[in-house]
Order: C-alpha cells, then structure tokens, then sequence
C-alpha cells in the first residue's frame, strides 16, 4: 500500500503550487483581459498566500474533525472548482476562483505532514519528505514553461484552466485509493474480530485493530514538542521571508545591481527555482548518513551565502542563486521532516504542522512589501538584502536548536519506542 500512497502524494504536490504559479506566466495577458490593475494582479498570487496565513487553523482542525483523506478529497475539489471559476468569468469570479484556490491549497500544505506522519516508515521520512518538496518545485516549473504557449495557441482563460486536468487525476487517484484502503481495513477488522470470539487471538495487537489509541489531542502533546514546534514556526517565517522575498525582487536586483536584461534576469532567477530540487532530495540523503542537526546546518550555510554573496560579492550572482535555491528546497523538507518524526498522533501533527505555516506564511504575505518599500525609501538593494539575511540567520538559529531537540525523540514521535542516538 505504501508506493500508492507516496503516488498519491507525488500527484497531490503537483497540484498545490501549479493553480498559484500558473496567472505569473501570462500577467500581461490577464490584464488586458480583466482590466485589472498592478494591485489587482498582484492578488493573482498573493491572495493565497495569504489566505495560507488566515485560514491554516481553521485547516487543521478540519483535518482532526474529518480526517486526512477526506480532507485530500476537500482539497483537490476545491483546486477544480477554483481553477475552472477563474477560468470562465468577469474580474469578480477570477479573484473569487483564486481565493477557493488558496483555501483548498491551504488544506493539501496541512494534510501532507499528516499522511507522512502516518503512513511512512520512520525511516523514510525524509525521503517522502523531499520527494514532496521536489515535486511542487516541479509543478511549478512545468506551469512556467507551459503556461505560455498554452496562452499563446488557446487564450489565457484556456491555458489557466488547462491544469485543471492535474486536480482531476488526482481526485481520480485519491478515490480508488480510499476505496481500496476501506475495504482493506474492513477486513482486517473482520479477520481480527472473528480471531477474538475465536479464542485465537490473545495478544495487544489484535485488540489494537478493533479499538486502535485514542487520539492525542495537541492539550495533550508533551512539553518538548510544543518547544521544538515554536522553535519551527520562527524558523519556517525565515525561511519564508527568504524565498518570497529573493522570488519577488531577485529579478530586479539583478536588472539593477548587475545591469541584466529582463530576460538574463529572469533566467538566472529560475535557477533559484530549479536548484531547489536538489535541496529537496539531498536533505534526505544528509539526514540518512549525519547527525539529526547537521542536515539543517548545511541548509543554513547554503541560505546565509544567498544574502552573504549578493552584499560580498554581487558578480558570483548565479553561483548565490543556485545555493540559495538548494537552500529553499532543503529548507522546506528538514522543517516538515522534524514535525512528522516527532508529532506523537495525527492531531499534533495537524496541529504542530498549522502554527508553522501559519507565522511562515503571515511572514510572507508581509515581507516582499516591506522589501519594496526598503527599496524604495533607500533607493538601493543593500537592505532588503539586509532582510534576507535577518531571515536566514533566524532560520539557521532556531533550526539547529529544534533539529538537535528533535534528535532526542523516540522514533516515530513521543509514542514511538525506538530512541535516537543522542547527538551530545
């Protein structure tokens, strides 16, 4: 059952940054279409964000209420539907459209964590972790390239509702697999049942198929893991501030500071995009073969050469994208590799992983303007810069600090009974 849920995994990824990227590729086109103004393509994509901030508590205790596959089903459902409502009307339904879009997305980011935390080997974590990581890197970099084209041959509204097609097949995948899944554990209920009443079966395992432990509410998580969850939410706000604030304004550093074209610009920025898959798989192999902090170290000296570089040493420009960008991608997979090893039921996990992307969120709604405005009141890219490196170092400091925590927990969470070596 395992591969088909990490391919349900994969296929979910795909669509929790393809419906937000998408309007980017074509913004010149939408506006002609709409008559939107700068502020209103720029809630295009910054009103999911957004609603990822507002709407992350309202998300986790609807994944503890209903479950995570209904909630995978909530997601892509409202994927389709925002997709096709963007897609199809006047200026008022495109941004209605994107904020069921943000909301269903909202979903898919809690969710995750909680079907790694819950179906993957302890081991394996990491892995899944990244491979999760990496495939909304590739989402995002096929609807880049996609989108265009699509816009030119059929029209922007076509091309916008072209990916719809992804949250389809997902919706198909997930559907079949929760119907296998039901029947499978009816039967093993029976099976278990039936080996009771038969006198065959005497032993705390049977009995924990028919009544399995009750759910760990976030009351109940153990002081340690609430630390390591407020040390992960200042850590993912770095890094967050750090990717949304190089993503939004690396593109015009570089035609600034370095004099590039719009179109070298760009292209170099893409590496920070597409060096993040790199990050996402390499983070697992570090995690495989080190100490339990030294995977987040290494990401943290990556992050911190990104500000370092472009202040130090502005003419290695592609060099910083490229480290900063396997930074990004390894950033995200250390933090939610740490909230599914250390949750101790589905509950925390939802719980745990909604504070983190609550405050990583809010602060990066708020950063990329504030860099703007840095900009602006300066006249220069030294403090923005300066913001980069803020983030960066908030991230390398609280994220060594809940990775060496975490490396003192049971595997598989405070239930678990296999305990780590101590990294002391």
């Amino acid at each position: 059952m395992l591969p088909w849920i990490v391919l349900g995994i994969i296929i979910l990824a795909l669509n929790l940054r393809t419906p937000i990227i998408a309007p980017t590729a074509i913004l010149p086109a939408i506006q002609d279409g709409t008559g939107f103004s700068a502020a209103g393509l720029g809630l295009l994509t910054g009103l999911p964000v957004l609603l990822f901030a507002l709407a992350t508590p309202l998300a986790g205790k609807f994944i503890t209420g209903l479950g995570a596959e209904t909630t995978v089903i909530a997601c892509l459902t409202g994927v389709l539907a925002g997709t096709v409502l963007r897609s199809v009307g006047p200026p008022w339904l495109v941004l209605t459209g994107t904020a069921v879009i943000g909301l269903a997305i909202t979903l898919g980011n809690i969710v995750v964590p909680v079907l790694i935390r819950r179906e993957v080997p302890w081991e394996q974590v990491s892995l899944v972790t990244g491979l999760y990581s990496a495939m909304m890197n590739v989402g995002s970099m096929a609807t880049l390239i996609g989108t265009g084209p699509l816009a030119a041959t059929f029209g922007w509204r076509w091309a916008l509702a072209a990916w719809a097609v992804l949250a389809l097949i997902g919706l198909g995948f997930w559907m079949v697999l929760i119907r296998v899944r039901i029947r499978r554990d009816g039967d093993a209920v029976r099976a278990a049942q039936e080996a009771i009443a038969a006198g065959e079966a005497e032993d705390e395992s049977s009995a924990e198929v028919v009544a399995p432990a009750g759910k760990q509410k976030w009351s109940q998580a153990p002081a340690a893991y609430r630390g390591i969850i407020a040390l992960l939410v200042i850590t993912f706000s770095g890094q967050s501030i750090a990717y949304y604030t190089t993503t939004t304004w690396l593109p015009s550093y570089l035609a600034d500071k370095i004099g590039l074209a719009p179109a070298a610009a760009g292209g170099t920025a893409s590496l920070f995009q597409i060096a993040a898959i790199l990050g996402a798989f390499g983070v697992p192999l570090l995690a495989a073969r080190s100490r339990p902090w030294m995977p987040v170290a290494i990401v943290a000296v990556l992050w911190l050469s990104l500000p370092v570089g472009l202040l130090l040493a502005p003419g290695a420009y592609g060099l910083w994208a490229i480290t900063g960008g396997i930074a990004q991608g390894g950033g995200f997979t250390a933090i939610f590799s740490i909230i599914a090893r250390t949750a101790g039921s589905d509950a925390q996990t939802a719980s745990g992983s909604a504070r983190v992307q609550g405050g990583g969120y809010l602060a990066a709604t708020l950063a990329p303007p504030f860099a703007g405005w840095l900009n602006t009141v300066t006249g220069g890219w030294t403090a923005p810069v300066l913001l980069i490196l803020a983030a960066t170092l908030a991230f390398t400091i609280t994220g060594l600090l809940a990775a060496r925590r975490a490396g003192r927990f049971p595997r598989g969470g405070p239930s678990g009974r296999e305990v780590l070596d101590s990294d002391e």
